[in-house]
């Protein structure tokens, strides 16, 4: 008969738990929050000082009478849900619902799902942390104040179905701020000028860096023409060799925040996509806990990884690195860092998925290089004089790769660097001039954000925390606001009517500093230097007035949608493009007297290789693209998952080898428009 009680989170994790703990102990899972605010309304009492009033949450009546009975058959509870406010507050309704008292010693956490980890948890339980868990409860009510209270504003007075949110308000708005910057870049021309030389076998370049002793700012064709002319008839001299080193440094190990901008970069993760990848790897027990903003390793780790590395590479490349904690980091947690560092990335090759492997061998490779030592490279800079004119050519050569034999960060766009080497020189030396190119370019206007790059300025601005990053990104996508152009992100229509709305009546909700503010509020909370409900006062006494004045003053809006250049086949009319549950489409706008609707088909522009029909771009039941004839399947059966290659090229997919896409055949094709017929007429 088991003599203890463990609770966690996930069923997985329980799963991994159990394993190690034996049959002294039961393991279960909470499965998430078992009470909550409801969902029907706003669940705070306002008046009686922003009293929440929490329910058990729909369709975990079973669960909760199984937890109770499994309670009331052992000697000890122990709550060991997630390390974090989240996790802190979810123990405290545990408690709640198993009659627990708040001062037992009852909670335990752990960084890592591992023996060691587990034991050392449960021989220090503590008590519930009351100022973590009110720190969750602020922003659980500010949340929904927000979301609440606008909501139907907007649902009134622009469109039903929209939301606001403290956190994904702001992040609309820098995303429309950025539309905007770009919108007004002016470009500005400017030129270059790159000289070639060859000396013996060797050619190597170099770039105008100085005219007429001034530095080379040219903006004009007719200021090159005059640079080029001066150029003539004359000769290119060595003026000065400078020979000197570089060093590099390694990343510091991953935070949430980095590696979710890192696995964007180098694997192509959407952000919700690396966490879900990396909780997975957490209940499996094969990497610490994945919600943290701290650098910090633990001694025990880092003895693993000089082991490690000295192994592999060598004692030269091992050096013991502590790196900084931002101010604003919660240091309750270690950097994320594999639980065995003696477990390798092959090693747990066979036992998980392809995207588990990638991100555990990211995490890996990227926790051992940060305890390795620099990269030195041997630098050469040779300055050259022709005329007015100064040119520059760069050299370097690694000597030593240091880190750069294991990993290289993937925003260092130079540090897939290369060796550049030029020939041996000698000041004073006349140069053989192989070619003069002069180039026009236009300033660029800045870029769009991705998910990453708007993950990066979030966290740079102390707007929320990393692990709300990935649900907000999805939020503002899922409601319409933000659209994904080729991996970026840009404002809708929606998108940017909102922001005005907000940006008009609610100035603090889509204001940086002042969410910025509140998240330091928050943390202040945590650390029990000011009482939760005074923040909550201090929040909503102004925001009711703006509230009450957005009523007022906000007519309704209205939308107009975007007109195609479709023809309706039925009326005449132009078709607009209208937003449905699953992405855009188009629609005659004659409704109700016209109904003609169309999906949009998006072509490639190269013919289909067995008939010459057009080929279709569509995507699969999971998200993915492939390719498919227009005939596909009357007369044509080509079909293909991956595009034309760099000559245009494009194969047919191996259906014997690859599970998506399936081939089309009309008998599919009756098949799922029954499926689509039937699921229409339950709606």
């Amino acid at each position: 008969m088991p003599k203890y009680l463990l609770i966690v989170e996930s069923p997985a994790k329980a799963t991994t738990i159990k394993k190690i703990l034996g049959k002294d102990y039961t393991v279960e899972a909470s499965q998430g929050h078992i009470r909550d605010l409801p969902k029907s309304k706003l669940g705070i009492d306002i008046d009686n000082n922003f009293e929440p009033q929490y329910i058990n949450i729909r369709g975990k009546a079973e669960l909760i009478r199984k937890l109770k009975k499994d309670a009331q058959s052992v000697d000890k509870v122990y709550l060991a849900t997630d390390p974090d406010r989240e996790g802190e507050a979810i123990a405290w309704h545990l408690a709640y619902i198993l009659g627990i008292d708040e001062k037992d010693n009852c909670r335990i956490t752990f960084n890592e799902i591992t023996k060691s980890g587990i034991s050392k948890a449960i021989k220090e339980p503590r008590q519930l942390d009351m100022d973590l868990i009110d720190a969750q409860q602020a922003r659980r009510e500010l949340d929904r104040i927000v979301g609440y209270q606008i909501s139907p504003l907007l649902w009134k007075k622009v469109k039903r179905g929209l939301s606001a949110g403290r956190v994904q308000s702001v992040a609309v708005k820098i995303i429309v701020d950025r539309e905007e910057e770009i919108e007004k870049f002016v470009p500005e021309e400017y030129w270059s000028l790159e000289a070639l030389f060859k000396d013996g076998r060797k050619s190597f370049s170099s770039k105008l860096t100085n005219y007429n002793n001034q530095k080379a700012d040219i903006h004009s064709k007719e200021m090159m023409d005059e640079i080029m002319q001066n150029l003539e008839g004359k000769d290119y001299i060595v003026k000065e060799i400078k020979y000197g080193e570089k060093k590099r440094n390694p990343a510091p190990p991953f935070t949430t925040s980095t590696l979710q901008q890192e696995a964007s970069r180098k694997l192509g993760f959407a952000i919700k996509k690396t966490m879900s990848v990396a909780q997975t790897l957490y209940e499996s027990g094969y990497i610490t806990y994945m919600r943290t903003d701290s650098t910090r390793i633990s001694e025990e780790a880092r003895a693993a990884i000089k082991k490690q590395v000295c192994g592999r590479f060598g004692e030269a490349y091992y050096e013991n690195r502590y790196y900084r904690t931002s101010k604003d980091a919660q240091d309750a947690h270690e950097a994320i860092r594999p639980s065995y560092i003696d477990r390798t990335p092959d090693d747990i090759k066979a036992k998980c998925t392809p995207d588990q492997y990638k991100l555990y061998k990211l995490i890996y490779d990227r926790l051992l290089a940060s305890q390795m030592s620099q990269a030195i490279f041997d630098t050469m800079t040779v300055d050259i004089e022709a005329g007015k004119c100064e040119f520059r050519a760069n050299g370097s050569k690694i000597r030593f790769a240091g880190f750069m034999a294991l990993y290289v960060e993937g925003n260092d766009e130079a540090l897939e660097e290369k060796d550049v080497i030029l020939p041996d020189l000698k000041e004073g030396q006349k140069l053989d001039l192989k070619e003069l190119k002069p180039d026009q370019h236009f300033t660029e206007p800045p870029a769009r954000y991705t998910e990453a790059s708007l993950v990066k300025a979030l966290e740079e601005r102390g707007i929320g925390r990393p692990s709300t990053y990935a649900p907000t990104i999805t939020t503002i996508i899922d409601r319409r606001y933000v659209e994904r152009e080729k991996k970026q992100l840009k404002p809708t229509e929606l998108g940017r009517i909102v922001n005005t709305l907000l940006s008009e009546y609610f100035k603090n909700i889509v204001d940086e500093e002042f969410t910025a503010q509140m998240e330091q509020r928050l943390d202040e909370v945590a650390e029990g230097n000011i009482k939760w409900k005074k923040v909550l006062k201090e929040f909503y006494d102004p925001f009711k007035k703006n509230l009450v004045e957005a009523e007022d003053k906000l007519s309704k809006v209205e939308i107009k949608d975007e007109v195609s250049d479709v023809v309706c086949e039925k009326c005449g009319r132009m078709m607009v493009y209208k937003l449905g549950r699953y992405g855009k489409f188009l629609a005659c706008p004659g409704f109700p007297e016209c109904r003609n609707i169309k999906s949009i088909v998006k072509k490639l522009d190269i013919p289909c290789p067995k008939c010459g029909g057009e080929i279709h771009i569509k995507k699969s039941k999971r998200g993915k693209k492939y390719y498919i004839c227009e005939h596909n399947p009357d007369t044509c059966d080509f079909i293909a998952w991956n595009g034309p290659d760099k000559n245009g090229v494009i194969k047919p997919a191996n259906l014997k080898e690859e599970a998506e896409p399936k081939k089309v055949t009309k008998k599919t094709t009756k098949k799922k428009t029954t499926r689509k017929t039937t699921k229409k007429k339950e709606e």
